[in-house]
């Protein structure tokens, strides 16, 4: 029986070491279609998930793992790529998608007026928000939007190091999904930030302009890998009621 939001959340642990079962592939690529539905900033959908069932693959991977019993006993791997370079690609299939889900006649003036400002979002505020050139229009963009800042709230994240770090947010929330989904069907991963990245690149035929977000190890756990009980500081040194 699938566990509930709860339940999942409350089984997932880091496992590191993984019984010598196979899992079904098919049931963690469903997984990862949750991860698709994640929040993700502006609807840019700026990640790719790798999902590596081939046992030489996974080897290989290991290796740039540096060995990780996570990585070394998975049944298979998950990589998570955060794809900053295609926010242009990603926009314009946004504004597909809104010229066919208002693609109506005599539509209505206020699902017009939304069609238009969103339209507008992805035609000149993203491009205002991620265009850069060696990190020089991403600098001005940072000095202006300070200056405006103080005269009224402005949005001051526009540098290339910020974008990158909204791509990463993103794709984290995607791997969160998937974790949670993976825990809910009984089967346990390993979020491992620990690799040699280029390597998982050439391994992988990565794009150079794409970034590792983290690799997780997938499999069913062994009682020994979990490595101890679950620490947490007390949750009032980090809640704040206002």
């Amino acid at each position: 029986m699938e566990k509930t939001v709860s339940e999942a959340i409350a089984y997932r642990r880091s496992c590191r070491v993984y019984k010598n079962e196979p899992i079904d592939a098919q049931k963690v690529k469903q997984c990862l279609e949750n991860a698709a539905l994640a929040p993700t900033s502006s609807n840019l959908q700026l990640w790719e998930f790798y999902h590596i069932t081939n046992k030489d693959k996974i080897k290989e991977l290991s290796k740039a793992c540096f060995n990780q019993n996570a990585a070394k006993t998975a049944q298979q791997l998950v990589v998570i790529v955060a794809r900053k370079d295609l926010w242009r690609k990603r926009a314009k299939a946004n504004i597909a998608f809104l010229n066919t889900a208002f693609d109506k006649p005599n539509l209505e003036s206020h699902l017009q007026k939304r069609k238009t400002m969103a339209t507008n979002y992805y035609k000149k505020l993203i491009p205002t928000v991620y265009a850069d050139f060696l990190g020089i229009f991403g600098f001005i963009k940072f000095i202006v939007f300070q200056i405006v800042g103080l005269f009224k709230p402005i949005y001051r994240q526009v540098r290339q190091s910020d974008m990158r770090i909204v791509a990463h947010k993103s794709a984290g929330l995607a791997a969160q999904n998937f974790m949670i989904s993976m825990a809910a069907i009984g089967y346990d991963t390993c979020p491992m930030e620990g690799s040699d990245t280029l390597r998982v690149k050439n391994i992988l035929n990565i794009p150079s302009s794409a970034e590792i977000n983290m690799i997780i190890g997938c499999g069913i756990r062994e009682d020994k890998g979990i490595y101890g009980p679950r620490f947490r500081v007390p949750f009032e040194d980090v809640y704040y009621k206002i």
